[in-house]
């Protein structure tokens, strides 16, 4: 595809995204972070422009990702009032959102670009850094069905699958389902293997046990040896899973619900990250169950 493509966030998704578009040939025209210093080493390493503003980004690009830590951040870039933002260049441009942030907010980046003359869409990532970099995501798109298509042959460069789910913001509610069930079962697993490990058992027997039960799950696969070593590098922040449950408990409230497993999980991402923790992977939240460790109120083993 010759479509020249512009990212807004290149922290651990965005700029491995940007890398893969760039291996199967797509022009990676600029790239934008608030931490300049990871902007100007991944435009370095592509061959794109480090540039100052979102506004450059747009400038040099016909479509661009974000990908933003969090809502006050995405309205930053799409602030209207600022000169610096995506909107001054957002006239025939097509920005694809990729962030997990409240679904209200996605509805009113789309109402923005729209009366500036450009088109958005949702398309949430519920994968991690090795798939953003293969190529590899599993992608939930909201928007306009007619943009989504538009979009379609760019963003299968960057999935192994794609779920169109409906309107704007529906991607986002999705996502934010999916996080809280993924955070839930997080936490179930470090408080069960922690209790292994507290009543002596074999956490690595354990695991395996837990592998052919119903105890199964696909975070045991991916966080529970981490556990037990305590390899907490970032793949997912603890920071991140605290702020995803949020955005599933607001929705909650706002559904009338309420979900005690995930106000619960919601309180032990918070600790983790009134701990200082908040930048470790999410499987630290082990370091609040098993005996002895960071946040259990024991000395470190």
């Amino acid at each position: 595809m010759q479509t020249v493509v512009g990212f807004v966030g290149v922290g651990r998704m965005g700029s491995n995204m940007a890398r893969r578009l760039n291996d199967v040939g797509v022009p990676i025209a600029a790239v934008y972070d608030a931490d300049t210093s990871k902007a100007q080493l991944l435009a370095k390493e592509l061959g794109a422009q480090a540039a100052e503003t979102p506004a450059q980004v747009a400038a040099a690009s016909e479509v661009v990702f974000t990908v933003v830590t969090d809502d006050a951040a995405m309205r930053a870039i799409f602030n209207e009032s600022d000169p610096n933002s995506l909107i001054a260049h957002a006239s025939g441009r097509i920005f694809v959102n990729c962030a997990t942030l409240s679904p209200s907010i996605h509805q009113e980046v789309e109402a923005v670009v729209e009366r500036h003359g450009g088109n958005s869409i949702e398309a949430c990532m519920a994968s991690s850094i090795p798939q953003a970099r293969s190529g590899r995501l599993f992608l939930m798109c909201g928007g306009r069905r007619e943009v989504f298509e538009r979009m379609r042959p760019l963003l299968e460069l960057l999935s192994e699958e794609l779920r169109y789910v409906g309107e704007t913001g529906r991607a986002a509610q999705v996502k934010a389902l999916v996080n809280m069930v993924m955070n839930i079962n997080t936490a179930a697993l470090a408080e069960g293997l922690g209790l292994g490990a507290a009543l002596g058992l074999d956490v690595g027997m354990l695991r395996e046990v837990f592998s052919k039960t119903g105890a199964a799950s696909r975070v045991l696969e991916t966080d529970g040896e981490d556990m037990e070593k305590r390899d907490h590098e970032c793949y997912f922040s603890a920071a991140h899973a605290m702020k995803d449950s949020g955005i599933a408990l607001r929705l909650a409230e706002e559904a009338g619900l309420n979900l005690p497993l995930a106000r619960a999980t919601f309180e032990q991402y918070r600790r983790l990250v009134e701990l200082g923790l908040g930048e470790w992977d999410k499987s630290a939240i082990a370091e609040l169950t098993f005996p002895g460790r960071t946040g259990t109120g024991t000395p470190q083993g």
